[in-house]
């Protein structure tokens, strides 16, 4: 059995769950709490030194961080459904679409950010609100730019881990209060995304550890 370190919100996590689902591979979740900084405790950082989430535990000798290598590892192992085109130029364009927000925008509003501009530049609550918000518009800017009109999918109609990433993005995006109408393409894809069964269960607000309503 596979296990799954994760948190609810973490939507490095998110993507790789719906891999996970997608796959069908039977797995389970441990959670950490990272606003408690439970990711830095020693009994996580022997597993992950990076001390974040997601870790992919119980099929390789040692555990898979990263959900880009994780996600490109489930893909290779599990080939069915495919999550990566096999033409080399659609792989490179599916990982640029990926890293537009596990690169350029998610790892710069992630809790340890958030608490370090508190931190060190005195931010208030909604300056540290307002500099998620605008990094998250920047990358759907981006998405947007990118996209094509009328599709259902990131690349070519074909589901891949480049919506796995827009999905994550958009969930950030929402939390944050980020507004969607300037986007047309990328919410048409994403209500195309969320209406997907895997997509849908793998959702944060729908995981053990999220704050019950």
């Amino acid at each position: 059995m596979l296990i799954l370190h994760s948190y609810w919100l973490s939507l490095a996590t998110y993507r790789v769950r719906i891999g996970l689902l997608l796959k069908k591979v039977a797995f389970e979740e441990r959670t950490y709490d990272l606003l408690k900084g439970d990711q830095l405790l020693p009994g996580y950082r022997a597993l992950n030194p990076a001390g974040a989430v997601p870790a992919l535990e119980g099929a390789t000798t040692r555990p898979l961080t990263q959900s880009l290598a994780i996600l490109e590892w489930l893909d290779e192992t599990i080939p069915s459904p495919p999550l990566m085109p096999r033409d080399p130029e659609g792989r490179a364009r599916v990982r640029a679409l990926f890293l537009l927000t596990a690169a350029d925008t998610h790892p710069i509003i992630v809790p340890r950010v958030r608490k370090e501009l508190a931190a060190r530049f005195g931010a208030s609550d909604d300056a540290i609100k307002q500099w998620a918000a605008h990094w998250f518009g920047e990358g759907l800017a981006a998405y947007e730019a990118t996209l094509a009109d009328g599709a259902t999918r990131c690349h070519d109609e074909t589901l891949s881990i480049a919506d796995l990433a827009l999905a994550s993005h958009l969930i950030g995006a929402t939390r944050f209060n980020v507004d969607l109408s300037p986007f047309p393409r990328v919410r048409s894809i994403g209500d195309s995304l969320f209406a997907i069964p895997e997509v849908a269960a793998a959702h944060p607000s729908l995981q053990v550890d999220a704050p019950k309503t």
